[in-house]
């Protein structure tokens, strides 16, 4: 399926809402922190499947800021799993020149968490291929509300000029200031819905639902979300015909 793919259209920023992971534990009589866990090998998998085909960034939902009201074990196991995959992920990420970043509500996190994202974030600076963005303690809405008050005290202290408020200014008060929007949103567990994920990048973003549970999830299926991307016809407005090159 790879050799398929169109080199020339691949995404340049694919984002993963990273979903079922609890019920593939419960099909396995295991508890949900059974699914987290075997999540890493999905997670591995499409970070190597996108940088194998020249993506710039992929951005995974990793905890949502609904998630904090989840049981306090669960997301303190949750919690657990994420410094142990940093720790475990980072010298890779080095071999390959992968980039870590993350957008979110970082300063709710555990101290323990926050340290080694930090750790991981600095070691990685300097890289210059693909770059992996964790989505931790994020809602689109959150994130457009910061931004909105942020303007406004700029707007309040003078630094700002209401009237240049443009779209451009609302997307640099973002967190993903400099990132370029997704072109293909992948979902897995067969829900349809967005779940208050990058709700000011997602405007024009391709959308693709796949029954797949996250914990199987590997890079076929990302294969197999890009040919479906690539069979679309991105118009922003226009019609097809404007859009045919000539």
């Amino acid at each position: 399926m790879k050799e398929v793919i169109d080199k020339g259209k691949i995404p340049q920023h694919i984002a993963i809402i990273m979903d079922g992971n609890g019920r593939w534990a419960q099909k396995k009589g295991a508890m949900r922190i059974f699914g987290h866990r075997n999540a890493i090998a999905a997670v591995r998998d499409a970070i190597e499947g996108a940088a194998e085909l020249g993506v710039k960034y992929i951005t995974l939902y990793a905890f949502s800021t609904e998630n904090w009201s989840r049981p306090k074990e669960e997301v303190d196991a949750l919690m657990e799993i994420l410094v142990q995959a940093i720790t475990d992920e980072v010298p890779t990420m080095m071999e390959n020149n992968i980039r870590l970043s993350t957008i979110g509500d970082t300063e709710s996190l555990p101290g323990k968490c926050r340290e080694h994202l930090s750790l991981g974030k600095e070691k990685t600076a300097a890289n210059t291929g693909m770059t992996v963005v964790l989505a931790l303690s994020y809602s689109g809405r959150w994130e457009i509300t910061q931004a909105v008050r942020e303007i406004v005290k700029k707007v309040v202290s003078g630094e700002f000029p209401e009237k240049e408020i443009s779209q451009e200014t609302i997307a640099s008060f973002l967190n993903t200031s400099g990132i370029p929007d997704p072109e293909l949103l992948i979902r897995t567990s067969g829900e349809i819905r967005i779940s208050n994920f990058m709700l000011w990048q997602l405007a024009y973003t391709e959308l693709y639902f796949t029954e797949v549970l996250w914990p199987d999830f590997r890079k076929k299926h990302l294969h197999e979300a890009i040919l479906a991307y690539q069979k679309r016809e991105r118009r922003f407005g226009k019609t097809g015909a404007q859009i045919k090159p000539s």
